[in-house]
């Protein structure tokens, strides 16, 4: 377990092992939650683009014919 010491000024450091987990850089913005348990949580703000990769499912591309374009147009304004 990592801990770490308040100053007076209400300041800490992050211990190593904890930056180095989260990725943390100087510089970097760091998001305090409180949970309705009252445990906080302690996330990065700044995420970089290429750790976003794979996130997602992949996209299912489906070939449609203009008949069942025009079918899903009709039945969506069917609805309205």
């Amino acid at each position: 377990m990592a801990t770490s010491t308040l100053t007076r000024k209400g300041q800490t450091t992050i211990p190593a092992k904890v930056r180095n987990h989260l990725k943390l850089r100087p510089g970097d913005k760091i998001e305090f939650v409180i949970e309705r348990d009252g445990r906080v949580v302690l996330t990065p703000k700044n995420i970089d683009v290429r750790e976003l990769r794979g996130i997602l499912a992949p996209l299912v591309r489906r070939r449609l014919t203009i008949e069942q374009m025009d079918e899903g147009i009709r039945s969506r304004f069917a609805r309205r």
